[in-house]
């Protein structure tokens, strides 16, 4: 019977590379400016007005 398994403990190389190579391409590089958290921040900020808004109208229509 032929053994058509790979020997144990072997893994693929360019896994790792093809990881590392993304790990690279995500950092940010020298020289230019990290991303700032605005985005996240300003949806949060927009929902939490728009929410005061729906309370405050509906407050406002039911003592009306």
């Amino acid at each position: 019977m032929a053994n058509t398994q790979g020997p144990q403990g072997n893994h693929d190389p360019a896994g790792s590379t093809q990881m590392f190579r993304a790990f690279v391409d995500d950092a940010p590089q020298a020289g230019q400016p990290a991303a700032t958290g605005g985005g996240p921040r300003i949806g949060l900020i927009v929902g939490i007005v728009a929410a005061v808004a729906v309370v405050a109208a509906v407050a406002w229509l039911a003592l009306k």
